[in-house]
């Protein structure tokens, strides 16, 4: 009874010491961490905004990144982790729920915590840089109101360790874990066709070309770096220390690494792959003694049954729900096929990930770059590379899981076979790579490899299918045309080649319209003028072409709506409508081609620059579009229709224009010699403050292919700086 007496005032005293330990005269151990960085960064802001981060050590520079990311769109760095480490529906409500629980299925917050308690202490040090950065921004910014996020965590990073457009788990359906983890519970098992893409979305990859001296003016190599990425999606950074980082191009927001770009002596644009990197395993699960097992050859093994606990927004308060989580040797279960279990094994290995991600910048020859490439998790991308040595390089894909070949890998395998399992990752020199080849280019526009080098690409019959099912499209047909005559180029002429109008898909499919139009003796004779305009037209896309107006919303209502009794798609399907389609249907289509166009532009005669647009009214990260306010014509199209220089662009709700939101984005070309000199372009600019005056300042410059020169050695930048500052400052 004394001891129960005495626990009150213990309690009081306790109280006391903890409102001392929190005294305001206490310094504050991350303010103080914090402040050391700031105080070793300067931070240049060119005439574009774009911020040039100098920092003594690796991860002050870092620190300095992060802080000038967030200055230019914390909303954005904010978001991808908010979705990174499944807490979306903290914001969206429970509409997102399944997102959440796809991430977590993968890692959950106590794994993201140890996998950075093991990284090497340089990777922890950029970690902390990374949240000390972010952090410090709030801190001396504080009429900022994050929508979820007050602190940034160093594990964070382990939940998003690449830059690629969406990573390996935006490929693992939502819908599939919705059926299976839904309402109904795990054991309903509603089936679900699993990894499956959107037929005739917007292409979403890159281009990256690569040049040798001998088809340039000054004998250097040039690389261009072209991500066909939402607008936005990545800002234009510098950043340099004094322990060898002089990183120069497009950061993914909230990552403390330059994903595509270069530094003095090396250049390198990732451009996204189809490598058969990732599997689902059909699992056969039962239960034993009120178990769950699954088989694996002979034996059964306990499936490992996890709960996790996620909140959602629920009007103006919060609710939570809590799922099950299943998961075998293969991976969490996904979804379900036939009533059968599958797991989807992708790669998820984060602290080498960043190393690979973060020494990729700062090699200076091909050797060293081709030592990094053996860290081997660079999963979802291909890359493109050029150096100051004059070499030029490709690899198809960098993790690529060893399999049995005798399996069809592209379907659900039968998880409980053993030989059906990874057995290890390919080495470097197994994959598909072209090094220095004789014609003196590479290209890869998201397409096979095997047209990478035209007649010195690699052949086919040398690799596992799984290695490179890619297929060829209209860009890389277009890329493999122009390199192919390709001489004397200057970073001018390269960025020429790169916005060259011509569209190859309406080459293929035009013909056939005009056939049909031709043999239908005069029986559509309100075709008679958009076949006239289409008929002398050159197929290439620009402002006032007519022709190109009619050419894209025909193609459109070709991909959408015309019949498909062959299951063609792609390329294939282009190809059936400009010569076997029947003539009924296609001029059918395009009647009603005409007809829409009439109706919402007020004539068929409408030129594209009219249609084609661009627009930007406010820094949300899903846009809204109004044909009343200004916008910009864009004389560039559809990557799906073979444009290098792609601007995919569609109507909204209230919109009878198209409105681009993705295509070129963060574009430059470069060229390595005894200095590197570089010109770079974002879609609009750096900042995605409406208020800022570097919100737009490309946009004009974007429509008009006026790139800007990079400002990248320290006298450049400070004869270009408009502001000069330390974190905190600003």
């Amino acid at each position: 009874m004394k001891l129960n007496r005495a626990l009150p005032w213990m309690w009081i005293a306790s109280l006391f010491l903890l409102d001392a330990c929190a005294s305001p005269d206490t310094p504050d151990p991350d303010l103080a961490r914090q402040e050391a960085h700031a105080s070793s960064v300067t931070i240049l802001r060119d005439d574009f905004g774009v911020p040039h981060i100098y920092g003594k050590t690796d991860a002050d520079a870092v620190f300095g990144l992060l802080y000038a990311q967030s200055e230019d769109d914390f909303n954005r760095v904010e978001r991808n982790y908010i979705w990174a480490t499944g807490r979306l529906a903290e914001v969206e409500g429970e509409e997102a729920l399944y997102s959440d629980l796809r991430a977590r299925l993968y890692m959950t917050v106590d794994e993201a915590k140890a996998a950075y308690a093991s990284a090497p202490e340089d990777i922890r040090k950029l970690c902390d840089a990374f949240a000390d950065g972010v952090n410090y921004y709030l801190h001396t910014h504080p009429e900022v109101q994050p929508k979820l996020l007050t602190r940034f965590e160093p594990w964070m990073p382990m939940f998003f360790s690449e830059g690629s457009i969406g990573g390996d788990i935006e490929q693992i359906p939502l819908d599939g874990i919705a059926a299976f983890y839904g309402d109904a519970g795990a054991l309903g098992m509603v089936a679900d066709a699993g990894m499956v893409r959107k037929p005739f979305e917007e292409p979403r990859g890159s281009n990256g070309i690569a040049v040798s001296g001998e088809l340039t003016e000054s004998g250097n190599a040039m690389l261009l770096i072209n991500p066909h990425t939402s607008f936005f999606f990545r800002g234009e950074v510098h950043v340099v220390s004094e322990e060898g980082l002089n990183a120069y191009g497009a950061v993914t927001w909230g990552q403390f690494f330059v994903y595509q770009g270069f530094n003095e002596n090396t250049g390198w644009m990732h451009t996204s792959t189809r490598v058969d990197f990732m599997d689902e395993f059909i699992e056969d699960v039962s239960e034993q003694d009120g178990k769950l097992v699954y088989r694996y050859g002979d034996e059964l093994r306990p499936v490992d049954v996890s709960e996790v606990t996620l909140k959602y927004r629920d009007g103006d308060g919060m609710s939570e729900r809590t799922f099950p989580t299943y998961r075998t040797h293969h991976g969490p279960v996904t979804h379900s096929v036939d009533d059968k279990w599958v797991a989807t094994k992708i790669n998820w290995d984060p602290v080498p990930a960043l190393q690979q991600s973060f020494t990729r910048t700062k090699l200076d020859g091909h050797d060293a770059f081709w030592e990094m490439m053996d860290i081997r998790t660079n999963s979802s991308n291909n890359t493109v590379y050029a150096d100051s040595q004059g070499n030029i390089a490709y690899y198809h894909g960098n993790f690529v899981p060893e399999r049995d070949p005798s399996f069809d890998f592209s379907r659900p395998v039968d998880g409980s076979n053993p030989a059906t399992d990874w057995q290890g990752l390919h080495e470097v020199e197994e994959i598909v790579t072209v090094v220095n080849p004789e014609n003196g280019w590479i290209q890869n526009c998201n397409s096979t490899p095997f047209t990478a080098s035209g007649p010195f690409s690699p052949k086919p019959e040398d690799y596992p299918v799984y290695m490179a099912p890619d297929a060829e499209n209209w860009r890389g047909v277009h890329a493999v045309q122009l390199l192919s005559d390709a001489s004397g180029l200057t970073l001018d002429s390269l960025l020429d080649l790169a916005h060259d109008p011509y569209l190859p898909a309406f080459e293929a499919l035009i013909p056939g319209l005009l056939a049909a139009y031709d043999r239908s003796g005069g029986s559509h004779p309100e075709l008679s003028g958009p076949i006239e305009a289409l008929r002398g037209w050159d197929y290439r896309v620009a402002v006032d072409s007519v022709p190109m107006t009619l050419a894209h919303f025909y193609g459109m209502l070709v991909t959408t709506e015309g019949a498909n009794p062959s299951d063609f798609g792609g390329m294939d399907l282009i190809r059936y409508f400009g010569s076997g389609a029947p003539a009924t249907e296609v001029l059918g289509l395009f009647s009603k081609t005409v007809q829409g166009l009439t109706e919402d532009f007020g004539d068929w005669n409408t030129p594209w620059g009219e249609v084609n647009r661009y627009q930007r009214l406010t820094g949300d990260i899903v846009q809204a579009f109004d044909d009343g306010a200004p916008s910009l014509p864009v004389g560039m199209a559809s990557g799906r229709w073979g444009a290098l220089a792609s601007f995919g662009a569609r109507s909204y709700p209230g919109t009878k224009r198209l409105y681009g939101t993705s295509g070129n984005s963060f574009v430059a070309v470069v060229e390595f010699g005894d200095k590197v000199v570089a010109k770079s372009m974002l879609a609009g600019g750096q900042s995605g403050d409406p208020s800022s005056p570097h919100f737009d300042d490309q946009a004009q410059r974007y429509a008009d292919r006026a790139f800007k020169d990079v400002a990248y050695y320290r006298e450049d930048v400070e004869r270009r700086a408009t502001e000069t500052y330390r974190p905190g400052e600003r």
